[in-house]
């Protein structure tokens, strides 16, 4: 079973580009929306919208709360997540193809 959040979750990604070095989808959602399980590789997110959500992976719980116009490095990991704000998520990632999938970075989860 594919694990790419295009295909398990494909009412919250969207592709909006892809060549053979990057993926760029776009991610929305509204509070109280749930994603299941899920892979990235190392990408770069880019926040449109300020927003508040839980992201579970196995035994680990980390809530994020990031504001709008926000970059950050995402390591490659596997996880779930939650809108647990009162405003609706919008955000972009960049892909980085070749990358290691799945893989969890040194905090496991979510962005660094």
């Amino acid at each position: 079973m594919s694990l790419d959040p295009t295909v398990t979750n494909p009412e919250h990604y969207k592709v909006i580009f892809e060549n053979d070095k990057v993926r760029v989808l776009e991610y929305t959602d509204q509070p109280g929306d749930r994603t299941t399980p899920h892979t990235h590789p190392d990408s770069v997110m880019y926040t449109l919208s300020s927003f508040r959500r839980r992201l579970v992976s196995g035994e680990l719980q980390r809530e994020v709360e990031l504001e709008s116009g926000t970059v950050g490095w995402l390591p490659a990991q596997r996880h779930h997540g939650e809108n647990i704000g009162d405003t609706p998520t919008h955000v972009v990632f960049v892909e980085l193809k070749g990358a290691s999938e799945g893989a969890s970075g040194p905090d496991g989860l979510g962005p660094e």
